[in-house]
């Protein structure tokens, strides 16, 4: 975990994207290596999918299924930076990515980008606003006040909270599970 982030840096941490859009993520290499390789994380699936590493020479290979059209890495500032772009992307591509170096025969993983796709990004309730108006304006009294809808009404405030709790919820069988599939990956390398 932590001696990985010494070697690489991953960003962005969460993607939240619609279908048919494009996006990329960051990977920022601190140390001498052979090229990039790039996984995903399917919780859908259970498992770790390889989908391309793309050597120093600017040559790519592909894992089985993976559409070449549709995913590409590409290079900035010398070999220190690479970049994987998916373009027309759709709900199958939700998943956590990680960019990867091998070192001395180990592989290190980025922080991971979690991308969720969905046909349509989640809008704020609208507010509707009140007219101006010339009459007289009545006083308002506490018990008024406190049931106005607005920016701080329990029905803006109640569902946002719980859907970040059930985010962070989310994020913890992950977690878990990447921690001991990248433990087993160590252990495995290491008895060879």
């Amino acid at each position: 975990g932590f001696y990985a982030n010494l070697l690489l840096t991953q960003t962005p941490e969460h993607i939240l994207t619609i279908t048919n859009s494009k996006t990329e993520i960051v990977c920022e290499l601190k140390k001498e290596h052979t090229g990039v390789y790039w996984y995903r994380w399917s919780q859908e699936r259970q498992r770790f999918e390889f989908l391309v590493f793309f050597n120093k020479l600017g040559k790519a290979t592909y894992g089985t299924n993976v559409s070449q059209d549709r995913f590409s890495v590409h290079e900035a500032r010398s070999h220190s930076s690479y970049s994987m772009h998916i373009s027309h992307l759709h709900p199958s591509d939700n998943g956590t990515y990680y960019c990867s170096i091998s070192q001395s025969s180990q592989l290190f993983l980025g922080s991971g980008t979690r991308l969720s796709v969905v046909d349509a990004l989640p809008l704020p309730p609208k507010t509707t606003q009140t007219p101006v108006s010339k009459k007289p304006v009545p006083s308002i009294t506490k018990s008024k006040a406190a049931s106005r809808k607005g920016a701080c009404s329990p029905l803006v405030w109640i569902p946002l909270a719980a859907g970040v709790l059930l985010l962070l919820l989310g994020l913890v069988p992950t977690a878990c599970h990447l921690y001991r599939l990248r433990r087993r990956l160590w252990l495995r390398i290491h008895r060879q």
